[in-house]
């Protein structure tokens, strides 16, 4: 572990390598776990102003669940998620034609319609951030589902700190992300 600021960052961001292998896993993450993508409390805002302009772009199992329950909720442990569809995929998936899964929000931006990309917890990802009163954790989340995006950032030799560049700047700011940088070359 080492510290930037006011973040505690595992070295396995730096050391561990990761690219997103759709072809191989279909977007599993999307649609796997107990639980939705965690939002902020500023997200919850955003979801529930642009909810009529994301909605054309959701199936509509989605659109039941968001009807009926909100754009978020709140799990058992007080946290903020995405809402869940059968308790399975995120109310906010979209399937292609092959079944590779993407994301309503993301699809309504990609088509200038929203600003808003996605959840910084889905943009960061492998990368999970733990907010705490004096420090945010920044950890990369290790997942059996991600292991051919594992393989794949080994061939490729791209760490996970530069797989998702525009999301730790997203999250953190440009000078923080060039003092992750002067970090990781120490380790090469």
């Amino acid at each position: 572990m080492f510290q930037l600021g006011k973040t505690i960052i595992s070295e396995d961001i730096i050391e561990k390598d990761f690219v997103c292998n759709l072809g191989a896993c279909k977007g599993e993450c999307c649609i796997s776990g107990s639980a939705g993508a965690p939002v902020t409390k500023e997200e919850v805002a955003i979801l529930q102003e642009i909810y009529p302009k994301v909605k054309p772009f959701l199936r509509p199992e989605g659109i039941a669940v968001i009807d009926s329950g909100g754009t978020h909720v709140v799990s058992d442990l007080n946290e903020l998620e995405t809402p869940l569809v059968d308790g399975k995929e995120c109310a906010y998936v979209t399937f292609s034609k092959n079944g590779t899964a993407g994301c309503g929000i993301e699809d309504a931006h990609n088509a200038g319609v929203i600003d808003f990309k996605k959840p910084i917890s889905c943009h960061l990802y492998p990368v999970r951030v733990q907010d705490y009163s004096e420090f945010s954790a920044v950890n990369y989340h290790k997942w059996p589902i991600c292991n051919d995006a594992c393989t794949l950032g080994n061939e490729l030799k791209v760490p996970v700190y530069k797989f998702v560049k525009q999301a730790l700047i997203r999250k953190f700011g440009e000078p923080w992300y060039t003092a992750l940088e002067k970090v990781a070359a120490s380790y090469v």
